[in-house]
């Protein structure tokens, strides 16, 4: 099951709130040993040079105002605030910035790597061979495309123009000829400070090819060239928020999920986790991450858009976290149930594992009975079998649940063609009921050492490899 704590919200009149910020900041303040309070009652800042940014969360009825004043008390400079889910995003080049706002509301990313001497996480996807040649018709080579029947599917429909798909990822190249058609530049937007950037150069990709890979898998277009995508009439929003070294900051991701809320997105896709854990737990400092992008990712699908995310390559079983796990820094950490794969882990998103073209779960896709929504294909490594996509210049091959996860969302672009106007819930109702059910498999010894190496428990209908099966492209274009 999907785990969530309520947080009690006191409501006040926005001038009482305000008022209230303002004072509560000022004696809120920690009497560290830094200098005299000056006459505002803050102390001194002493900035090091060393900029980082932070998430801050504040509660409901906090004003832009009054976040921002809070901000500059603690010494920090507001460079976004999202006052729908009182959220915001600093930076400050003092390293007790979080100290003086309060470390159970304040969490750096970039900080936590600058302590470990860590930069870039996200593991690069594996990738076997492709070619450039977008001239030549490579359908043949789409067997993930056969498994959830979109060619049959698209002899009915390829989807609506008024369906737009969020690809949250590292950047998508709108140059390539299979995506030129879709890729949207007027909701397209780069997060990467936390802040909306709608320049081009800030959503285009720099250094990843994996963001162009998954808008391929969603829309690539049906044209008897290159690839064609599971929806290839829908449209595409690049939004960055994968940096150029792999990160994936949740200010970045809290910025992405906002964007999409406000551009009217039917469909957000997610392929990564967000950082510096692979499981965020809702306790302590991490406490700060989980509730922000909880709070963010409610509020898109309260604005009309469905969430659907990776589960992870981690290979664990993600509804039984538990022993211990290294850090950023080489610190240990437990795990407990409140720890979660951030996105895909919180209520209403679409979890999604990892099938490769035996549908069979591959070997490091994330599994976890209640947690996963459903399956998908993603290619198996041992096989050398991976999903054919776009990247810049040409295609190639990728193994992952980041391919996974836009076999779903095209899918479920192809739902929100077919039934317009319904709702996230609605939508996933649709995905989860109209997937076709694989049973746990009989052995799963995949290196056939004579052990199992994961353990499938539920039955067909619903299972922790599986959930309630694969996607079905033709039943979601069926009225």
């Amino acid at each position: 099951m999907h785990w969530r704590s309520p947080v009690p919200l006191l409501r006040l009149t926005k001038a009482a709130a305000v008022s209230a910020v303002m004072v509560a900041a000022a004696l809120a303040v920690p009497l560290i040993a830094d200098g005299e309070p000056l006459e505002d009652g803050s102390l001194p800042c002493h900035p090091t040079g060393a900029q980082s940014r932070y998430l801050v969360l504040f509660t409901e009825v906090t004003s832009p105002e009054g976040a921002s004043h809070e901000m500059t008390l603690a010494c920090g400079s507001t460079v976004a605030y999202y006052p729908e889910i009182a959220v915001g995003v600093a930076t400050s080049g003092d390293p007790r910035f979080a100290e003086r706002i309060g470390r159970d509301r304040a969490f750096s990313t970039e900080a936590v790597e600058a302590a470990s001497g860590r930069h870039g996480r996200q593991a690069a996807p594996v990738t076997t061979g492709g070619g450039d040649d977008t001239a030549v018709d490579r359908s043949g080579e789409q067997w993930d495309m056969d498994l959830i029947k979109a060619g049959a599917a698209h002899a009915v429909s390829t989807g609506s123009k008024g369906v737009l798909v969020g690809v949250l990822d590292s950047g998508i190249d709108a140059t390539h000829p299979d995506l030129a058609h879709a890729v949207d530049p007027s909701k397209s937007a780069g997060c990467v400070s936390g802040k909306a950037d709608q320049s081009p150069q800030a959503w285009a990709p720099t250094t990843s090819v994996h963001g162009t890979h998954v808008a391929g898998i969603i829309a690539a277009a049906d044209d008897g060239l290159g690839i064609t995508g599971v929806a290839p009439g829908v449209r595409l929003a690049s939004v960055k928020v994968v940096d150029d070294d792999g990160t994936v900051r949740p200010e970045s991701v809290v910025c992405g999920l906002m964007w999409a809320a406000a551009n009217g997105m039917a469909v957000a896709n997610n392929s990564y986790f967000v950082d510096p854990w692979p499981l965020t737990c809702d306790r302590g400092e991490e406490h700060v991450v989980f509730e922000a992008v909880r709070r963010a990712a409610d509020h898109a699908t309260s604005r009309g858009v469905l969430t659907v995310a990776a589960a992870s390559n981690e290979e664990r079983d993600l509804a039984s976290p538990s022993g211990q796990t290294a850090g950023p820094g080489g610190q240990w950490r437990t795990l407990d149930s409140s720890c979660r794969v951030l996105p895909a882990g919180l209520r209403g998103v679409v979890a999604v594992s990892a099938v490769g073209p035996d549908r069979v779960k591959a070997g490091y896709s994330a599994y976890g009975l209640g947690v996963i929504d459903v399956t998908a294909p993603g290619g198996e490594q041992s096989s050398g079998r991976c999903v054919l996509s776009t990247v810049p210049g040409g295609y190639a091959q990728v193994c992952g649940t980041s391919m996974a996860a836009p076999h779903v969302s095209g899918v479920a672009a192809l739902l929100a063609s077919t039934h317009p106007g319904a709702s996230p819930q609605q939508l996933m109702r649709l995905l989860t009921s109209q997937a076709t059910s694989i049973a746990c498999p009989t052995d799963y010894d995949l290196d056939g050492t004579g052990g199992q190496d994961a353990y499938c428990s539920g039955y067909a209908p619903f299972n922790s490899f599986y959930g309630h099966g694969m996607v079905d492209a033709l039943a979601a274009v069926t009225p």
